[in-house]
């Protein structure tokens, strides 16, 4: 199951990091190539359903990606952030 379907009163109570964000990213890695997989073999019904999970899990992110960006608090540190994995958003501007 999605990492994104919490309940509602655990809702905005989970801390979000970097983590996190790595294991959804990872999910949708999945989530994509059981896509690819149940496309070539025409199960169009499951490839359906995987994209909406798919596209809940995109929204999520956005939504984390744009709060970060009206809230400097969220950013990860340098000390937080790893070389290896990948940022959510790119090198800021000043």
């Amino acid at each position: 199951m999605s990492i994104v379907f919490v309940p509602k009163k655990l809702r905005g109570t989970a801390k979000i990091n970097q983590e996190t964000i790595q294991r959804l990213l990872d999910e949708n890695d999945q989530i994509i190539r059981c896509i690819a997989e149940y496309q070539q073999k025409g199960r169009a019904m499951e490839c359906v359903q995987y994209q909406q999970i798919l596209h809940r899990n995109i929204v999520y992110l956005a939504t984390i990606a744009d709060a970060s960006d009206m809230d400097p608090s969220t950013h990860l540190t340098s000390n937080e952030s790893s070389a290896s994995t990948p940022t959510v958003n790119g090198p800021r501007e000043t």
